[in-house]
């Protein structure tokens, strides 16, 4: 290990960075979280069932909703999922860019969203596009790392085009490639502009420029007859093995933020305060310990609702729920994520949806994306909001086709364009020690 090749290989990094508790932890831990992944997907499945998996998950359209778990295996879902997040990490060491928690949240939500809808094959072009518009504009990557992993939301715009409309296979990966160039090109100056609309009240701001593009996408493919079909592919039958996963990494993240906060719960109260500047970020602000603490708290929170309401655990729910654990590095916590749940399990009992399905599983657990209406105007303003998100999401989805990820993204950024001017007004009149 003395020769300066050695010294800089990423390994030898990751098990350094581990030990000395550097700012790099939570990668790390990721990094081996995603191989233990891998690991289980060879335990629970043969090896020619993994490939052909691997085959359906890689050549299929993936618009929402499309179950990696059931159209494959669970073995391949795992695998893809933990080489999706592998290869974001090594594209974050390549960037260069530091740890945040809104860099953690993107690892996550890769992990989670590569069991309904991401792959390389898909994801790969638009990151590409993203570090294309960086060179072009003469910044480094690490400028455009996010818009890179939170863009590919729209990987199945690559996967439509390329598997979806019966082109012949060659010119058929031609346009999705050339069209996921395209979609990462002009993420980042829309994701810079659309942020404006919601104020950074919906914490999926990319999943709104997602839909805005997907729209459009949509439109133009309509424009041509070419029509995106409803999908709705779910899996059963694997709540045990799921729920020992899920829980099992949740108390662990629990264990590993108590031992790097020094083996205490000193400062977590800090993460509960209502700041009038809720554009803080846990991560930075109070170090990766309380982060990893938070993440496994609320990602029980949401496992537990899960089972309460007698829900399934399926590719989407799960990819929800990492999701959920990853914005809990950012700024997501209890005391803002538990109104805008209520909100959501509010609406399903008085309207026409069934709280247990997974529909409204995926959107109790993503009303995470308007957290901060919670923690800047109150618990009564956070249950509206998880509401109206409910009732909207299952209207907007007809807009993209499906083929953008974050469709809860796309609904919370109108949810809270419509509720943060009337919150303002109520809050300017000062109703608000009244009504939050």
């Amino acid at each position: 290990m003395e020769n300066g090749a050695s010294k800089n290989s990423f390994t030898f990094q990751l098990l350094s960075n581990l030990k000395c508790h550097t700012p790099n932890t939570i990668y790390i831990l990721t990094f081996i979280y995603s191989s233990i992944l891998i690991l289980l997907g060879f335990m629970v499945e043969r090896p020619e069932n993994l490939l052909s998996g691997l085959y359906q998950i890689t050549f299929n359209p993936g618009n929402l909703l499309t179950d990696y778990i059931e159209i494959a295996n669970l073995g391949s879902a795992l695998v893809n999922s933990g080489l999706t997040t592998i290869v974001s990490i090594f594209i974050i060491w390549f960037s260069k860019a530091p740890q945040t928690g809104l860099l953690t949240a993107s690892l996550y939500t890769m992990c989670g969203f590569s069991f309904f809808g991401k792959n390389l094959l898909n994801s790969l072009p638009i990151i590409l596009g993203v570090y294309l518009f960086s060179k072009y504009n003469k910044k480094p990557f690490a400028n455009y790392i996010l818009p890179s992993l939170f863009g590919t939301s729209l990987a199945p715009a690559v996967s439509m085009l390329a598997f979806g409309f019966d082109l012949p296979i060659g010119l058929g990966l031609f346009v999705g490639i050339l069209a996921g160039l395209a979609i990462g090109f002009i993420l980042p100056p829309l994701a810079n502009h659309f942020v404006a609309f919601h104020r950074g009240f919906n914490l999926f701001n990319l999943g709104f420029t997602g839909g805005m593009v997907g729209m459009l996408y949509a439109a133009i493919l309509r424009a041509f007859n070419l029509e995106i079909g409803t999908v709705s592919r779910i899996s059963s039958g694997n709540n045990l093995f799921l729920a020992m996963l899920l829980s099992i990494t949740c108390l662990f993240l629990c264990l590993l933020g108590f031992y790097y906060n020094d083996k205490s719960f000193r400062h977590y109260n800090a993460l509960f305060v209502s700041h009038k500047n809720h554009m803080t970020d846990f991560t930075v602000d109070e170090g990766p310990g309380l982060a990893l603490f938070n993440m496994g708290t609320v990602g029980l929170i949401g496992i537990a609702y899960i089972f309460l309401v007698g829900g399934n655990l399926d590719g989407p729910v799960v990819g929800a729920l990492f999701t959920l654990i990853g914005f809990s590095a950012y700024r997501v916590q209890p005391f803002n994520y538990l109104p805008v749940l209520a909100g959501v399990f509010l609406a399903s009992l008085f309207t026409n949806v069934e709280t247990s399905s997974t529909g409204v599983l995926v959107a109790a657990l993503f009303s995470s994306t308007l957290a901060p209406i919670s923690s800047y105007y109150g618990i009564f303003a956070g249950i509206i909001a998880g509401a109206l998100n409910l009732v909207l999401v299952n209207n907007v989805g007809i807009l993209h086709g499906g083929v953008n990820l974050y469709n809860n993204g796309f609904s919370g950024g109108f949810v809270a364009a419509f509720l943060v001017p009337v919150l303002d007004k109520l809050q300017h009149k000062n109703w608000r020690k009244q009504l939050f």
